[in-house]
């Protein structure tokens, strides 16, 4: 029997198209001998859609609700029900439930707010429906930068300088917010929104004129900034990991080529230029990265010590920063749902993109069943103490 699996893309969130491209890569590569997949496109309003016409990615250039069918998510014994919208309203007044899907675990493929950030993942903990990425705790922290960095600096990880600001202290005395910044770091900086990929809404400030422009985009963006040292001489290595708990296996390394010797990957460098609807795996990029063995070591070892600190599952992807001009490997940021799930990192190790979603999903039904062994009741007489107390508060009246 098929394992009926539910693509999860979409969702209210910058990166939106992205995940549209990820979601529906993934789909279409995962195992039909082994799949009943459902794609399932939750659209920038928030609501939920099933439907045949979510396989064409065209079709988003224009999407008609009414060739879709809107559904509600709902929880019954460890699966995922997906009811029919129209019809659950009519259940009010005394119609019956139309179940259009029941799905066995749940593969979320959102980049950005509401889907990466351990958002979703936390309804379906709470719904206790197997899922195939990172859990709340690691989706959260992995999400956000501000966050992120200072776990990162508590497990002794090489990390840039940096400092941050919120954005009711920049529209109460931005002097103040700038002063810091000069104080902490020197120029060149980057600043960057806390919870956003996709190198959207970074900039580089080379001077406090940048500074201040660079700090009105990302707030722009988001509530919570980072402003983070730049690096001149700069190279990107990236590695993946995969997998649950102690089994965590790593990828080969990548590094990202730039076009124009740009400082930064922007958006449009990983997703637009010579791209066809590929995402991340259309990015040039040199494989295995060209760093010498003890750098190699040092990537692939931290790779699967983030994996674990921060409890990931599914796939992941490290981004590390190099310093030429020192030499030094930093570690960057972790992305607990990375574009086009990173498949391009596991090829050249024997992994091919279906045994990658396989492996996901068999990591989703391990953590579940872990999380079930957990007890999640405890008896006691609270109630009943309540209850008699009241009794008693209704007889003394």
């Amino acid at each position: 029997m098929k394992t009926n699996l539910a693509v999860v893309f979409g969702s209210r969130t910058c990166e939106h198209d992205v995940s549209i491209i990820s979601g529906l890569q993934a789909a279409m590569a995962a195992d039909s001998a082994r799949y009943d997949v459902t794609r399932v496109y939750i659209s920038r309003e928030g609501d939920w859609y099933i439907g045949e016409k979510l396989a064409d990615m065209t079709f988003y250039l224009s999407f008609d609700p009414a060739q879709v069918t809107h559904v509600l998510p709902v929880a019954e014994k460890g699966k995922l029900l997906l009811i029919d919208y129209p019809t659950e309203k009519k259940k009010l007044f005394g119609g019956g439930r139309c179940v259009e899907k029941t799905i066995d675990v749940v593969l979320p493929v959102m980049h950005g707010l509401n889907g990466e950030d351990g958002t979703l993942q936390g309804m379906l903990e709470l719904m206790n429906v197997p899922f195939a990425s990172s859990g709340t705790l690691g989706c959260a922290v992995g999400m956000d930068k501000i966050a992120m960095k200072q776990l990162f600096r508590g497990c002794g990880f090489p990390v840039l300088p940096d400092t941050w600001a919120e954005r009711g202290e920049w529209e109460r005395d931005r002097n103040t917010v700038v002063a810091r910044c000069e104080q902490a770091l020197s120029y060149p900086m980057f600043v960057k929104p806390a919870n956003l990929g996709s190198s959207i809404g970074i900039s580089r400030a080379n001077d406090r004129d940048g500074l201040v422009h660079a700090l009105e985009v990302a707030f722009s963006y988001d509530r919570r900034v980072l402003i983070e040292k730049a690096v001149t001489a700069i190279e990107e290595v990236n590695c993946s990991a995969l997998g649950y708990a102690e089994d965590v296996r790593v990828s080969e390394t990548e590094m990202p080529v730039r076009w124009d010797d740009k400082e930064l990957l922007d958006f449009s460098e990983k997703y637009l230029r010579g791209n066809s609807g590929k995402g991340m795996s259309s990015l040039k990029r040199k494989i295995p990265a060209p760093v010498d063995d003890e750098k190699q070591t040092f990537i692939r070892q931290t790779t699967a010590d983030v994996f674990r600190a921060l409890d990931c599952k599914g796939v992941t992807r490290v981004d590390y920063i190099i310093d030429k001009d020192e030499d030094r490997v930093y570690l960057g940021e972790v992305n607990t749902i990375p574009g086009s799930l990173a498949f391009y990192l596991w090829e050249p190790v024997g992994v091919s993109f279906a045994q990658l979603i396989d492996a996901m999903v068999d990591a989703a039904f391990k953590a579940w069943a872990d999380r079930n062994k957990s007890v999640f009741s405890y008896d006691s007489n609270i109630l009943t103490s309540v209850r008699s107390g009241a009794k008693a508060a209704k007889v003394g009246r």
